[in-house]
């Protein structure tokens, strides 16, 4: 068998999320309540399924490789320059890009203790050393992660605003403290996937004046487009240049491209979708209050339950739930592992989850 390299034998194989396509292959249950991968289940806009359709006979053709035309419409979005905008295949991708570019065999990279675990996975990846701090307050605490890449020298800070996996917020006065707190010569990489659910006054202004930071936007969440894996980046002109030097240049596909165009145009169908979330998030505060659990009020499109105890018994409510076909997540380390993540559903959907939960509770 040919030899891997010394970092990949290094490394644990690990999957960062089960899929409930999985679950359903090992546990033999049909999920019909799919709450648990905080997908927009509210889909895309009718506009953008259209243009879909439109431009499926076209999909013979390679996407194009610059992503032009998405690049100059999410510059005029924002009120940016095109040349301050990399387009990739969902934030995954571009995580993966991004932590290529600054992170080497020892190079120590700062995020919180049970936040997003993908970014670990590519940072692990390139031989980071991740150094973590835990959440205060079930947030991930600016102050902490200043103190902790000076402690450890860290290049990356990895923040997220709102937060996954508890769907907590800061205002956008704390982001920019932490903003203009980082040194110079360390990258911030601020996660920004669920920033069209929370309110205008946690986004600080785009200022793509600073070399050392990096903003991630996504159309899977807001957009419903989670399925095309169409993401982007947000940064000073000559560090998202350097996207190019790696990144798969045809990895946004054609379709992906005129879905991701379409959506960014109809702006009525995102206000929609926003207003059904909210309505998703107050019905799983009622339900999970009524059951005797403690919803963490979210910024995002979902809500992590307290439910009371510890990780053995979320892991309990959770696969209550799973018996019963409703798929919900958890975090994975405690103590936010006291909780479980329900992502927000339609009212049928959340129905399910209202009549599951009594009887995963009871067992």
């Amino acid at each position: 068998m040919p030899k891997f390299t010394s970092l990949i034998q290094s490394l644990p194989s690990s999957v960062p999320f089960v899929g409930p396509e999985a679950l359903e292959r090992r546990t033999g249950v049909a999920i019909r309540a799919r709450v648990g991968a905080n997908e927009n289940v509210f889909g895309p806009a009718p506009s953008v399924i259209a243009a879909m359709k439109a431009a499926a006979q076209e999909s013979w053709q390679y996407g194009d490789p610059e992503n032009h035309d998405l690049k100059v419409a999410l510059a005029a979005h924002l009120g940016v320059g095109p040349e301050n905008i990399c387009v990739g295949e969902g934030i995954d991708g571009l995580f993966g890009y991004a932590v290529r570019l600054f992170v080497e065999p020892g190079v120590a990279v700062a995020t919180s203790q049970g936040a997003y675990p993908t970014f670990n996975f590519h940072a692990v990846g390139f031989g980071g050393k991740l150094a973590t701090t835990p959440y205060v307050e079930d947030r991930e605490e600016p102050a902490c992660l200043l103190a902790l890449a000076a402690r450890e020298k860290a290049k990356v800070i990895y923040f997220a605003n709102p937060d996954n996996p508890m769907g907590t917020v800061w205002p956008a006065a704390n982001v920019q403290h932490l903003i203009d707190e980082t040194p110079q010569d360390t990258v911030l990489m601020l996660d920004e996937a669920y920033t069209e659910f929370a309110s205008d006054e946690t986004r600080p202004l785009l200022d793509v004046s600073r070399r050392n930071v990096l903003r991630f936007r996504t159309f899977s969440k807001a957009y419903g487009l989670a399925g095309a894996r169409v993401g982007y980046a947000i940064g000073h002109a000559d560090v998202i240049k350097a996207f190019d030097k790696i990144r798969n240049h045809f990895g946004v596909a054609r379709l992906s491209q005129v879905a991701a165009l379409a959506a960014l145009k109809d702006q009525a169908w995102l206000r929609h979708v926003l207003n059904e979330v909210q309505a998703a998030r107050e019905r799983i505060y009622a339900i999970a209050r009524v059951n005797g659990l403690k919803p963490i009020p979210s910024a995002a499109n979902f809500v992590a339950v307290d439910c009371g105890r510890d990780g053995a018994f979320a892991r309990k409510i959770v696969d209550g739930l799973l018996s019963h076909g409703v798929f919900v997540r958890m975090p994975g380390v405690a103590p936010l592992n006291r909780c479980i993540r329900i992502s927000c559903g339609t009212q049928e959907q959340l129905e399910m989850l209202a009549n599951a939960l009594p009887q995963a509770l009871a067992q």
